[in-house]
């Protein structure tokens, strides 16, 4: 199946310059040819109207009759043309023809009394152009003479023939040179966009590189040109993180990975019953290990996937959520004889809110609080409405303050951290609590020497919201 070819720009500017140029030179030479032609019928209507005062001018009257004193000489003159007849007519009103070289055809009108007529008709099978005038008969008498003269118009059409020979060569002419300047200036004014291009085509993944020189380009494409940056900018941010991700979640599986394989090795080569089954008791660490490293960095590519699209928000009970999730950390948090409790409404609190992401988060605020507490230590969950609130507290050992912006960092450990998390869990939570419009924060617990999270929802309205990160 052909497809379609793209539009240029190129030739969309120049049709839209030559379009009109074409246009305009077309009712240019027009208009020029019929105001020539115009001009050339009035020369020759005023040699006419000369002609027939010259007539005019001839009427005597003689014993009380309008006589004509025209030798035939003069009648030669006045017929004598090298190109075209002329033709003349003169007649009384009272005594008829007095002088006709040829029938006339009657004119549209009467001619008024010192108004010349012009009009057009045929004599002897040629066209021809005639003026008709009226003027009272010389003193005397009471007569009225009425005076034609004709002439074919052979030379009115040569002379338009020759305006037409010139004019046209004039005008083509001239829409060469316009349109050739036009398409050296929008192929001269188009370089620089053909130079982005080229760039652009000749960009590798590794080597993405805004376009310099921006101040130098035209003004009208230097929009282009700053969100061409920008997006480059964005692919090359999001091209070292995705590298750091790779590199980092490569080093997380690694180790837990690498434990495996020798833990495995370990329950293969043990024949001591006791010995195999704390050999296969490391295995089960190992693979829990390896389980909750790869539910955290799916977790995380999962949200990163949302908040590329739409994420819609919809009416949940956060805390119908909330102590559901803590009935599901309540075998863990006994398992190490740690308190879990939960201080909240018995009742129902409403937020906008994607279900699924929502439990993810306070799944890794419960999570971490239980992982990196003592034995026997305290957690609480907690949740207060206007605005709505979600705070998770412990009595473990805390972060220190120094240390509480870089554990919001993909992959960072604490200094003083001994358990084997894998530094992803409060990163997860902040993009979770980012992607609802609320904001994590972390402080010390005052109550105690552990640690307190927070998560402030912030009042949204129902349905499809877009939220991104910087």
């Amino acid at each position: 199946m052909n497809r379609p070819a793209h539009p240029s720009l190129r030739r969309k500017l120049l049709i839209h310059l030559w379009g009109p140029l074409f246009i305009v030179l077309a009712l240019g030479a027009f208009g020029g040819m019929t105001i020539a032609r115009h001009i050339g019928y009035l020369v020759h209507d005023q040699w006419l109207l000369d002609s027939a005062m010259t007539l005019a001018a001839q009427v005597k009257v003689k014993d009380s009759r309008i006589a004509l004193d025209l030798p035939q000489s003069a009648i030669e003159m006045f017929e004598w043309d090298r190109v075209d007849r002329i033709y003349g007519e003169v007649m009384s009103q009272a005594q008829g023809r007095l002088f006709s070289n040829a029938p006339f055809p009657a004119p549209p009108r009467e001619p008024l009394s010192g108004e010349p007529l012009y009009y057009d008709a045929t004599i002897n099978g040629n066209a021809v152009r005639i003026v008709a005038i009226a003027q009272a008969a010389p003193a005397g008498t009471k007569d009225t003479v009425r005076i034609r003269v004709g002439e074919t118009i052979h030379k009115r059409e040569e002379i338009a023939r020759q305006i037409l020979f010139l004019w046209v060569p004039l005008q083509a002419a001239i829409l060469l040179f316009v349109g050739t300047f036009i398409w050296l200036a929008v192929t001269r004014s188009l370089r620089k966009v053909d130079e982005i291009a080229a760039r652009l085509a000749d960009y590798e993944p590794d080597s993405l590189t805004p376009i310099a020189d921006v101040e130098s380009t035209p003004r009208e494409i230097e929009p282009l040109i700053n969100a061409i940056n920008r997006l480059v900018q964005k692919l090359h941010e999001a091209q070292d993180s995705q590298k750091r991700f790779i590199a980092n979640a490569a080093h997380q599986l690694r180790t837990p990975l690498a434990a495996l394989q020798v833990q495995t090795q370990r329950v293969l080569r043990e024949q001591d019953p006791l010995k195999h089954g704390q050999a296969l008791a490391d295995v089960h660490r190992a693979v829990t290990r390896l389980h909750h490293v790869t539910h955290q960095l799916l977790t995380l590519m999962r949200s990163e996937r949302q908040a590329k699209t739409t994420l819609t928000l919809a009416p949940l009970d956060l805390a119908a959520l909330a102590r559901k999730e803590l009935e599901r950390w309540t075998d863990a948090a006994v398992a190490r004889d740690i308190d879990l409790g939960y201080d909240g409404p018995e009742g129902s609190l409403m937020v906008h809110g994607e279900p699924h992401l929502l439990r993810e988060l306070v799944s890794n605020l419960l999570d971490n609080a239980i992982r990196y507490n003592a034995d026997g230590g305290t957690v609480t969950l907690s949740l207060i409405d206007a605005p709505a609130l979600l705070r998770v507290e412990d009595d473990g050992p805390g972060i220190p303050e120094n240390e509480r912006a870089l554990v919001l960092e993909r992959f960072y450990r604490g200094a003083t951290s001994e358990n084997e998390g894998c530094g992803l869990g409060l990163s997860i939570a902040r993009e979770i609590a980012a992607r609802h419009g609320a904001q994590l924060t972390i402080a010390a617990n005052p109550s105690s020497r552990g640690m307190r999270v927070d998560v402030v929802f912030q009042q949204q309205n129902e349905g499809d919201i877009l939220l991104s990160l910087s």
